[in-house]
C-alpha cells in the first residue's frame, strides 16, 4: 500500500502538493487524476524519492522509498520514458538497473519478453520511438517483480494495441493483488481499468473514492430526448430536474430516467423522436469537480481552425 499524509511540496514561492493526504490500496487499480500543473507527478517523485516532501511523508508498506534496501523489488516506477542514456541499447539500460539491485540477468530477458521488445533490445535507445520507450520504461519498473507499481501517463506514444495490453496489464496486477497507481488524462481509459480514483487540483484532494461513487455523483441518470416539441416538454421538465438544451430540438436531462421522461412525454401527446440514458463518464465528472482547479484556461475564440491571429 501506497500512504500518503499530510504531503507538501513548495518550490520558492510556487505550493505544487498542498497537506494532501489519501492511501492507495493492494488489489485495486487506482488513477490519479489532476489538471495540468496539479501536482500529481510531483507526488509520485516523492513517493520514489525523487523529490523529498517539505513537510509531511509518503511511504511504501509503512517505509520510506529512502529506506528500502532493494528498492527496486519493492517498488516499481514508470515516471517518464526520457530518463534513459541514448547511446545505451535497451537490454543495456535493463541490465544496469537489474545488477545495482540483485537481480539475476535472467529476470532482464523476461521483461523483455513480457513487454514485446525482443526485435529492439539489441538496438540503441535513442533509435527507440515513443512507444518503445515507454515500453522500456514498463520493463524497467518491473525488473525486481514489485508488488507496487506507479506509472505516469503509461499510454502515451502506445498504439491502439499498446494502449490494451497496458490496460490488460495493468488490471492483471492487481487481481494478482498488487498495489497499482496510474495518473492519466485520457479519462475514457482510466475508467476502464482504475476501481478507484484520486483527484486533485491546485495540489489539494479533491475527490479519493471507488470509480462508481464518483460516477454516481453526477446528479443521478442522464437521459437525451428529441421532440419536435422541445420547448412544452422543456417547461414540464424543469418543475421535476435539472433540463439543458443541447440542439433547438434536443434536450438533456439529469435526475429522471427514460421511462419517467417517457411517460411524461405521452401524458402531454408530445411526440418523441428519440429517448435514450446518456452512459456515465469519468470524464463528465472529472470536468464537474475539477472546473475551479484549473491553472492554465482556454476559451474558444470562434477562430476557424487553421486561421491566423
Amino acid at each position: 500500500m501506497i500512504s500518503v499524509r499530510a504531503l507538501t511540496k513548495r518550490y520558492g514561492g510556487v505550493l505544487a502538493v498542498d497537506d494532501l493526504t489519501f492511501d492507495v490500496p493492494a488489489g485495486r487499480v487506482t488513477g490519479f487524476l489532476g489538471p495540468n500543473g496539479a501536482g500529481k507527478s510531483t507526488t509520485m517523485r516523492m513517493v520514489v524519492g525523487l523529490d523529498r516532501p517539505t513537510a509531511g511523508t509518503a511511504t511504501v508498506n509503512g517505509v520510506r522509498y529512502a529506506d528500502l534496501a532493494e528498492p527496486l523489488r519493492e517498488v516499481g516506477a514508470l515516471l517518464g520514458a526520457e530518463a534513459m542514456h541514448p547511446a545505451r541499447t535497451g537490454r543495456a539500460h535493463l541490465r544496469i538497473g537489474a545488477r545495482s539491485n540483485g537481480i539475476l540477468p535472467a529476470r532482464v530477458e523476461e521483461v523483455i519478453a513480457e513487454v514485446g521488445l525482443e526485435k529492439a533490445a539489441g538496438r540503441r535507445i535513442k533509435g527507440y520511438s515513443l512507444g518503445m520507450r515507454q515500453r522500456l520504461g514498463i520493463a524497467a519498473a518491473l525488473l525486481g517483480d514489485p508488488p507496487v507499481l506507479l506509472f505516469d501517463e503509461p499510454v502515451n506514444g502506445l498504439d491502439l494495441d499498446g494502449v490494451r495490453w497496458i490496460r490488460a496489464l495493468l488490471r492483471g496486477f492487481a487481481d494478482e493483488g498488487r498495489t497499482v497507481l496510474v495518473s492519466s488524462h485520457l479519462m475514457s481509459e482510466v475508467q476502464l481499468v482504475a476501481d478507484r480514483v484520486v483527484i486533485i487540483g491546485r495540489g489539494r484532494l479533491i475527490a479519493d473514492a471507488d470509480t462508481d461513487e464518483v460516477l454516481r455523483g453526477l446528479g443521478g441518470p442522464r437521459v437525451r430526448v428529441r421532440t419536435p416539441r422541445a420547448q412544452e416538454l422543456h417547461r414540464a421538465l424543469v418543475e421535476r430536474a435539472a433540463v439543458g438544451r443541447t440542439a433547438p430540438d434536443e434536450l438533456e436531462v439529469t435526475g429522471l430516467s427514460t421511462t419517467e421522461v417517457g411517460d411524461l412525454a405521452h401524458a402531454l401527446g408530445v411526440p418523441l423522436h428519440h429517448l435514450a440514458e446518456v452512459e456515465q463518464s469519468l470524464e463528465h465528472a472529472y470536468l464537474a469537480l475539477t472546473q475551479d482547479s484549473v491553472e492554465h484556461g482556454g476559451h474558444h475564440s470562434g477562430r476557424p481552425q487553421g486561421a491566423v491571429a
